[in-house]
């Protein structure tokens, strides 16, 4: 059993919640959400607000947080080898209302098909809400170039800077 290591960011101004599955070991080693250096989360994201990409943890979080972003991930702890999504086991869902009690999130994203599963199989029908699939920006989703992934994202931007 492998416990979630990394807080959720998020503060009371953050209108789009983009959720993961659950960290891989690279960005469980490095403490921070997208952390393998391969997975293009932060590179998508910075195009889809047209600023540079950010490189350290504080300028991610400061990232995050001036365009209304929270990010978390849908499971609290689970049973996984290495970071293979498809061996996730025995998973305990974490508790979004950690976020949704302070913060005024309009849409709630899944980064991809896994996370996608387990947000309706755990925790959906808990908090009554429904949650946009976004294609993985994880490497194993090479059928996606970048340039597709940023047409993609491109939906979080209206809703992360509404009044």
């Amino acid at each position: 059993m492998v416990t979630h290591p990394i807080p959720p960011v998020f503060d009371r101004q953050s209108k789009v919640l983009i959720l993961g599955s659950f960290p891989s070991v690279k960005s469980r080693e490095a403490q921070f959400f997208y952390g393998h250096p391969q997975n293009r989360f932060w590179k998508v994201t910075s195009k889809v607000f047209g600023v540079p990409e950010p490189r350290t943890i504080e300028e991610k979080k400061c990232f995050l947080l001036s365009h209304g972003i929270a990010v978390w991930d849908v499971i609290a702890s689970c049973d996984i080898e290495g970071s293979s999504d498809s061996s996730i086991k025995n998973v305990v869902p974490n508790d979004l209302t950690k976020i949704l009690s302070v913060a005024d999130i309009r849409t709630i994203f899944v980064n991809g098909k896994t996370a996608e599963k387990f947000y309706n199989k755990y925790i959906k029908d808990t908090i009554g809400r429904e949650a946009v699939c976004l294609p993985s920006t994880s490497p194993a989703n090479a059928a996606w170039s970048a340039e597709r992934l940023v047409a993609s994202w491109i939906q979080i931007k209206p809703v992360s800077i509404e009044n």
